[in-house]
């Protein structure tokens, strides 16, 4: 099939779009600027700004199936004050997102996966006050309604993602890294009260094949993998980096995982039962992979 990735230069579509490639998918990316890691770079490129940019164009048309990854977050909210949180998530994720979609839908795309984010369906009462989880619940809701008879929209909402694409730095990753090492000086080694569930971009990839190829039109995936205590998870990151540690559990703010990113709550505990794991057709189990895949990484940087 011919699948075009939006979003394809970031960690989640790009791991989607080298995973569709190998198996033996026509593969292009869509995205704001040129993929930086060599294996996207072989992969054909159409600049686009998903918001800014009229495709009603015909850019669109010619493929088959559309990966949707290019959601907004707070890592691309303004700093400098010039835009609210409610209008900017309102023009790129509740306006934004559905108008695409509507424009792929009539370019003749059958069917889409769309990456979205747990929080809506594990903090459903969030959406009356986060204006990051309203937009995202808004834009799902929307582009799922316009599954029918001849257009497929499978929403896969995911729980907080690891992964590692040769190339590609994730700030946030390499933190926990440092933070596992006692590389952050001045900064104590805690674990936050709570958890949450845990999915590998491995695992994220195969799902979002399962959905383009069977999933249920219209329907909304909770994906996920490993449910962890914040003190498991960190523990992880300690022992893979050889610096174990029985980590103190604080109800403070921490470090690495700040309230203005805990759209759930502090000290929340998100557990659930991931779904579509058979359906769709992706493996679990794999978070202390990953983490050692990362660890090994930096690791060979030092």
């Amino acid at each position: 099939m011919k699948v075009l990735v939006v979003g394809g230069t970031g960690l989640i579509g790009g791991h989607a779009a080298l995973y569709l490639a190998d198996k033996g998918h026509d593969v292009t990316l869509m995205a704001r600027s040129a993929p930086s890691v060599p294996a996207l770079a072989q992969l054909p490129f159409i600049p686009t700004h998903y918001v800014e940019d009229d495709v009603a164009d015909g850019r669109l048309k010619g493929f088959d199936w559309l990966v949707f990854a290019a959601g907004v977050d707070i890592r691309q909210l303004p700093r400098d004050g010039s835009v609210t949180e409610e209008d900017f998530y309102t023009r790129y994720n509740t306006e934004g997102i559905p108008r695409f979609v509507a424009a792929a839908k009539a370019a003749g795309i059958k069917r889409v996966a769309y990456i979205g984010t747990f929080y809506p369906q594990v903090a459903p009462e969030k959406i009356k006050t986060s204006p990051y989880v309203r937009s995202r619940a808004q834009a799902d809701e929307a582009i799922r309604a316009m599954s029918d008879d001849s257009f497929a929209v499978c929403s896969l909402n995911a729980p907080f993602v690891l992964g590692h694409l040769p190339g590609l730095e994730v700030e946030h990753l390499y933190y926990n890294y440092l933070y596992a090492k006692g590389f952050m000086e001045g900064v104590p080694m805690f674990a936050p009260e709570g958890g949450t569930n845990h999915i590998t971009t491995p695992s994220l990839s195969e799902a979002v094949l399962g959905a383009l190829e069977h999933g249920e039109g219209g329907r909304a995936y909770l994906v996920g993998d490993e449910n962890l205590t914040w003190k498991a998870y960190f523990e992880l990151w300690c022992t893979a980096v050889g610096n174990p540690q029985d980590l103190e559990v604080r109800s403070e703010e921490h470090p690495l995982l700040p309230d203005m990113i805990m759209f759930a709550g502090r000290g929340a505990t998100v557990s659930y039962q991931p779904e579509g794991v058979q359906e769709l057709g992706y493996g679990t189990g794999r978070v202390a992979a990953v983490i050692a895949e990362l660890v090994a990484h930096y690791g060979a940087r030092q």
